[in-house]
């Protein structure tokens, strides 16, 4: 393997491609991407694969840059001490740098019987066993949705748009995040599918067999096919490698996205906690971040110092079937506003969304350092408010040199 310094990433989401990718910006770098499929999975595609309407697959060689070596394989552990990851097949790959980009998947439900009779929708795995399932049943068979935040919503309107028998349980309010203006919308275009919403008290589900969901309130409803979308969870990896994280199993990082414990291990995406204060779980930040800790690496081995993070643009993306979407747009703390885009144009823009992923990861491959999302101005005083509302000072550890 050519290069001086080696990078290992695992992860090969959307974070972990961007920071492979942008990394090869210099020669004497040789960067090592491992993760355990062969292929990239879109993962904003998922609902479409399993409502049978689109595909969620990419080959790696159409987003991953050449000079990357891929390497089809799961980690069992990081040895910190001795700058190396454990192959679950056995063997071990040696680092300089390593970034901890595994993502996101299935948080436990925890309620009776959920993990015997209900279908997960985060993974390529879960969505294609769905898929199998689904094409098995007819299309009168009631199916339930559980959990109402964007997988959920999309999975809802994908399936009744197919003239399936769709309810969706929400545990609460129907698309949380949404602003009430934004929320009715959603509401809306899922009655226009036929789609059953059941939220508000009462709703949470505390049981699952095979045919019926029962809800707090007492409800009860018939469902041969549930699916539960409620909640993520991240992997284990870092906690089990003795790695600090955050309660959920996030790596804690300080602001440049290097971890407390050791300066050659650094997170981005759905794993990485920064100061604590992760932020939303999603691709609009998972690109960024990806990109920022690729920065923050070559920077140190230019000498120079990390900048920190901050995002300065957020929004949510939500497919309500193929005629239908909505964007919402949200300020620089990331909560919700009055404006969003609906109906027709919603559905185009998240379609141009979710082919301009793909393209600036493309981009990134073939001209890295192209990708300049996470340099928009802005963001930085938001982050810095709310780091001293949380009593968290300057962190050290992005200043120290590995």
């Amino acid at each position: 393997m050519t290069g001086n310094t080696h990078v290992v990433v695992i992860g090969g989401g959307y974070a972990g491609v961007m920071a492979a990718n942008r990394l090869t910006r210099r020669d004497d770098v040789a960067v090592t991407l491992i993760d355990s499929r062969p292929d990239f999975v879109h993962r904003v595609r998922l609902h479409q694969l399993a409502g049978g309407t689109g595909d969620a697959v990419v080959a790696y060689r159409d987003v991953l840059a050449e000079r990357v070596r891929l390497v089809v394989g799961t980690v069992a552990r990081i040895d910190a001490a001795g700058h190396g990851v454990a192959l679950a097949t056995g063997g071990t790959v040696g680092y300089d740098y390593l970034i901890y980009a595994v993502g996101s998947g299935s948080a436990e439900p925890g309620v009776p019987g959920a993990a015997g009779f209900t279908y997960p929708m985060v993974t390529l795995e879960a969505a294609q066993r769905l898929r199998a399932v689904l094409d098995k049943e007819r299309t009168t068979a009631p199916v339930t949705v559980v959990g109402a935040g964007p997988t959920g919503i999309e999975v809802a309107a994908e399936l009744a748009e197919q003239g399936r028998r769709v309810t969706l349980v929400c545990g609460g309010v129907l698309g949380p995040y949404l602003h009430p203006r934004g929320r009715r919308s959603v509401a809306k275009r899922l009655a226009e599918l036929g789609t059953t919403v059941v939220d508000g008290p009462g709703t949470k589900v505390t049981a699952v067999s095979r045919d019926t969901v029962l809800l707090a309130g007492g409800r009860e409803l018939r469902s041969d096919v549930t699916i539960w979308t409620a909640g993520f969870g991240v992997p284990d990896l870092a906690r089990r490698s003795g790695l600090s994280t955050d309660a959920v199993g996030r790596l804690l990082t300080d602001e440049t996205l290097t971890s407390v414990d050791d300066p050659r291990i650094l997170a981005a995406g759905d794993s990485a906690a920064p100061s604590g204060l992760p932020l939303r779980m999603s691709c609009l930040n998972a690109l960024p971040l990806g990109a920022r800790v690729a920065d923050t690496v070559l920077r140190r081995l230019a000498g120079e110092p990390p900048e920190h993070l901050h995002q300065s643009a957020y929004a949510q993306c939500v497919s309500l079937g193929r005629r239908g979407g909505i964007y919402q747009f949200a300020n620089r703390s990331d909560v919700a506003v009055w404006p969003h885009i609906d109906d027709r144009l919603g559905a185009r823009i998240k379609e141009m969304v979710c082919t301009t992923i793909l393209k600036h990861l493309a981009n990134e491959a073939r001209k890295p350092g192209s990708f300049k999302l996470h340099r928009m101005p802005g963001g930085v005083a938001k982050r810095q408010k709310l780091l001293r509302a949380n009593g968290i000072g300057a962190p050290a550890a992005g200043q120290r040199t590995a």
